[in-house]
């Protein structure tokens, strides 16, 4: 089956009553969701911050997208990137949960806007990565 063009987009937010129950909900109804609109992705998360990728069918995306906007689970939404994409990086997963790899910022650097502050390479590249880590220890 030939898939629709896809793109990606990126996005961080700040979470807004972020607790185990609060992304353990997030990670289980994006599941559900994004499998039934062909929407795969990942959401890197801590207390301080969410990073998010998204891939899928353009209308799809947006649609997803114009949903997160309203969620009140976070807020001070900035979209660091979108674009059209060759190949899926997270084709196996409806949605990734990655609270580790945020290690790379400190609360100092999420405090004075570090990763808001992305350019859309950098964005993508700390995604490319997580997928390659997937990839080769799953």
């Amino acid at each position: 089956m030939l898939e629709t063009k896809i793109k990606y987009l990126i996005y961080v937010s700040t979470p807004f009553g972020f607790n185990k129950k609060n992304i353990n909900s997030i990670l289980e109804i994006s599941n559900l969701n994004n499998k039934k609109n062909s929407i795969t992705g990942c959401l890197i998360y801590r207390s301080d911050l969410y990073l998010q990728y998204l891939e899928g069918p353009s209308k799809e995306l947006e649609n997803t997208y114009n949903k997160i906007l309203n969620d009140k689970r976070h807020s001070n939404i900035k979209k660091l990137s979108e674009n059209n994409s060759k190949r899926r990086l997270f084709a196996s997963w409806a949605m990734r949960g990655d609270p580790l790899i945020t290690s790379m910022w400190n609360n100092k650097d999420v405090m004075e806007g570090t990763v808001k502050k992305l350019n859309p390479a950098e964005a993508f590249k700390i995604f490319e990565t997580v997928s390659r880590e997937i990839d080769q220890f799953n």
